[in-house]
């Protein structure tokens, strides 16, 4: 079971708590919606949003996120693997 919350209002002129309670929520845009578990915590950001999004039940479970590791390590590891690449044909 997940919930479906969709923005629709915009929401400038929200106070600075609204703003990271709406990117708390993986929102973005006016129009967005998301898929999260259902959970009294984001029931509870819902509650803070109530004029500026709707929420929905629904059977679809929400995706998982992919986890992706920083940029700087990234390409920390890219070049390390390089460098094996390039000691073995050595």
């Amino acid at each position: 079971m997940g919930l479906k919350i969709t923005l629709i209002k915009s929401f400038a002129g929200s106070s600075e708590r609204q703003l990271a309670t709406i990117a708390g929520l993986g929102l973005k845009k006016f129009g967005d919606e998301k898929i999260l578990k259902d959970t009294p915590e984001v029931r509870g950001m819902v509650k803070k949003l109530q004029h500026l999004v709707t929420a929905e039940v629904v059977k679809q479970d929400p995706k998982p996120s992919a986890r992706r590791k920083p940029r700087k390590v990234r390409v920390r590891e890219l070049a390390r693997a390089e460098a094996a690449k390039a000691a073995a044909k050595k």
